[in-house]
C-alpha cells in the first residue's frame, strides 16, 4: 500500500510532502509500515486538507525526497503497488523519480476505487472514507499519508477477501499473476545518500489544541506507527 500527500493535485507542478508505505505479506498480514514527512522545497499546500504547515517541515528537518528516493525503492521493490485512486499515486512517484534521474518502472497496480466502483454498492461517492464507510472501516487519521496507507489496507483486505458472489458484477479483476510480474521488474539501482525518514503524529488533533511544532512532529528510524 503507498499513500501519497502532496502540494497540490498536478504531478507535474507539484511536490510530494508526506509518503507513507504499508507492507502486505501473501496473507495480507501487514509487514512493515513506514512513513516520512518530504520537504517540497516549497510551499506546502493546502494545510486545510493534509495539516501539513511549513513550519513542521522545518522542525522536523525533513527529508527531501532525492533523500528518500533510495529507501522507497527498496520497499517498493518486487511489489504490487495497492491505493486508492492509484493512478494519481503513481503519477506523483513518476515525477518526483525522474526529478532525480530515475525511472520509475512500469509496476503492476491495484486500486481501491476501481474495486469499489466494480462492487456498485456505492451512491455514488468513491473517496477513501466513503469507501472505507461503506465497508465498515473506521478509526483512521484522514489525510495523513499512514493513516490513508492504513486504510486501504484494510479496505483492500475486505474486497480481496469477501465473498465475490454477493455482488452483481461479477468476478473481479484482482490481478492474477501481479505480484509474479513485480517481481520480474527491472528496478533501477540508486547510490544510497539517505536521510532518516521521519514521521508525524496526530496533526490534525495538534493543530486544534495548537500544539508547538516540536511536539507535533516525532522522529523515525525504521519504521513509524
Amino acid at each position: 500500500m503507498v499513500d501519497l500527500e502532496a502540494t497540490g493535485s498536478s504531478s507535474r507542478r507539484n511536490r510530494v510532502v508526506e509518503v507513507a508505505v504499508v507492507l502486505l505479506d501473501a496473507e495480507l498480514t501487514v509487514e512493515g509500515e513506514f512513513s516520512t514527512l518530504v520537504d517540497p522545497e516549497g510551499p506546502v499546500g493546502p494545510t486545510h486538507i493534509h495539516g501539513i504547515e511549513h513550519h513542521h517541515v522545518l522542525a522536523a528537518r525533513a527529508p527531501r525526497f532525492a533523500q528518500i528516493a533510495p529507501r522507497l525503492l527498496r520497499l517498493l521493490r518486487g511489489r504490487v503497488l495497492v491505493g486508492h485512486n492509484v493512478g494519481c499515486d503513481r503519477a506523483f512517484l513518476a515525477a518526483e523519480y525522474a526529478r532525480v534521474g530515475v525511472e520509475f518502472p512500469a509496476v503492476p497496480e491495484m486500486c481501491t476505487m476501481r474495486m469499489a466502483a466494480l462492487r456498485g454498492t456505492l451512491p455514488g461517492a468513491l473517496s477513501l472514507r466513503a469507501c472505507a464507510e461503506a465497508a465498515g472501516v473506521t478509526g483512521w487519521s484522514a489525510h495523513t499519508a499512514l493513516g490513508d496507507a492504513r486504510a486501504t489496507a484494510r479496505l483492500f483486505t475486505r474486497y480481496t477477501t469477501e465473498p465475490l458472489e454477493r455482488h452483481s458484477h461479477g468476478r473481479q479483476p484482482y490481478a492474477v499473476g501481479a505480484v509474479a510480474k513485480a517481481a520480474a521488474l527491472d528496478w533501477p539501482q540508486m547510490a544510497a545518500v539517505e536521510a532518516p525518514w521521519v514521521g508525524r503524529r496526530n496533526t490534525e488533533v495538534a493543530r486544534r489544541r495548537n500544539v508547538p511544532a516540536q511536539q507535533i512532529v516525532s522522529y523515525v528510524g525504521n519504521e513509524s506507527a
